[in-house]
């Protein structure tokens, strides 16, 4: 254990790691629960998606722990089961099927970026500004999914409302927000998982927890086949192409999943791993100058990207490092004995199956309102009072809710800079990846008229 983990070395120990761990997977267990409840909308099977959750939160954090020896976890991520489920199915008419498959190709793209310099020239190419203003952006869509979940936001009347809080759901929710967020407010650890757990127990008096449509660990299984392998059927990868006029559209949807993706990791790791050690500057160098797996961060990076690839091939959307991994480190985690603690953890919850498919949206939804409140945080890098840098951010960040779609919101980011460079006589400083990422999303627009 010693000498694989390199405990001491790391300034760590047994019983540390194993505490980080479970304080890691306490801090993030909300996923198994909210994400089958998310993608089950497109048509999938929940107890298929709860179990391609966990499996794929095992193997990737598994690969993490054991191959980049980092105290970093992997599920399906907040913002990208959104933008599965709410952009690519509902807004682009693709089937679930084909989304799988669009994120299947999402993680092999990665894997290739990670073990070439490729990925240097692609992290370098999108402007800090713009990077920050995605990230928030997907915070602020986030937000408003869980807040259209529970349906207190009208629409009725044509015009965005409150709704009548004449429902027991709503109460539901409204005291599931403000438990998580004083649990949060008062650095209760778990507190996401916490809140989902009390807010479920406080409506079964209310009538809106029931066991009715509850999902055994059996039931689980039976319904993993429904997802198992399926992008690998006439109705998964082949399909993306049998129409060419759609291959641009199929392109960009494939290009927003790899921007989110690689810069949800890549924030993560930066922002956590460069103030606790686990990540030098010298060793973000490297990551930057080399290829194949030279650093930590190229080894994470290869990890979270085999979790994607495989996760879809279970049945789930883009697997990420969880950004509560932060919670793990906080508590003293340094090495990857800490991430198979949380896979230990994961494996066991799996046969949880019936309790967690009881819980009703109204405690799942403030889960998804204090996530998209915590990614926003990356709008405070944003220098505003630069106009010049503002625009781009701005549409990036805010078109995402308006526009009900992340892919959507990182084109006007990516249009408005180009403009804005024009105009101040700055291309130069575009890079040629914005430039085709742009024309790639300029083209997709005008499909969309013309078609």
């Amino acid at each position: 254990m010693e000498r694989f983990f390199k405990l001491k070395e790391n300034g760590t120990s047994f019983s540390t790691e194993v505490m980080a761990g479970l304080t890691t997977f306490f801090t993030m267990a909300y996923i198994i629960a909210v994400n089958p409840s998310v993608l089950s909308q497109s048509g999938m099977e929940w107890g298929a998606v709860f179990l391609a959750t966990i499996i794929a939160s095992i193997i990737g954090t598994l690969v993490m722990g054991l191959f980049a020896n980092v105290p970093y976890a992997q599920a399906p991520g907040m913002g990208l089961n959104a933008f599965f489920v709410y952009t690519v199915c509902f807004g682009l008419g693709f089937t679930w099927q084909q989304a799988l498959s669009m994120v299947f190709i999402c993680g092999i793209f990665n894997i290739i970026i990670t073990v070439t310099k490729v990925r240097k020239f692609i992290i370098k190419a999108i402007p800090n500004s713009l990077q920050n203003a995605i990230g928030g952006g997907i915070g602020v869509f986030v937000a408003y999914i869980g807040l259209l979940n529970v349906g207190i936001i009208n629409f009725e009347s044509g015009v965005p409302a409150i709704a009548a809080l004449n429902q027991p759901a709503f109460w539901l929710f409204l005291i599931g927000l403000v438990l998580t967020i004083v649990l949060l407010v008062c650095n209760v650890k778990g507190a996401i998982l916490i809140g989902i757990v009390i807010t479920a127990l406080l409506g079964i008096p209310m009538g809106v927890t029931t066991a009715s449509d509850s999902v055994s660990f059996t039931d689980a299984c039976a319904a993993l086949p429904t997802t198992f392998g399926v992008i690998f059927t006439s109705q998964g990868l082949p399909s993306l192409f049998t129409d060419m006029a759609k291959l641009p559209l199929v392109l960009v949807t494939i290009f927003a999943f790899s921007i989110s993706d690689t810069f949800d990791t890549l924030g993560t790791f930066i922002g956590t791993g460069r103030r606790s050690g686990i990540f030098s500057e010298e060793d973000e160098k490297a990551m930057d100058s080399s290829s194949g797996f030279k650093s930590k961060m190229d080894k994470a990076l290869f990890a979270d990207a085999i979790a994607t690839s495989i996760g879809s091939i279970f049945g789930t959307s883009n697997t990420t490092t969880f950004v509560e991994s932060a919670s793990g480190i906080g508590a003293g985690g340094r090495t990857g004995l800490t991430s198979v603690v949380v896979a230990i953890c994961f494996a066991i919850s799996a046969f949880l199956a019936t309790f967690v498919s009881a819980i009703p949206s109204a405690a799942t939804a403030p889960a998804l309102v204090v996530v998209g409140i915590m990614m926003t945080s990356a709008f405070k890098e944003i220098k505003w009072d630069d106009f010049s840098e503002a625009v781009p951010a701005f549409f990036a960040g805010l078109f995402m809710a308006l526009c009900y779609s992340i892919s959507y919101g990182i084109a006007f980011g990516f249009i408005s800079y180009c403009i804005v460079k024009i105009c101040k006589k700055e291309t130069s400083g575009i890079h040629p990846i914005l430039w085709v990422a742009t024309i790639l999303f300029i083209l997709n627009f005008v499909l969309l008229a013309v078609i």
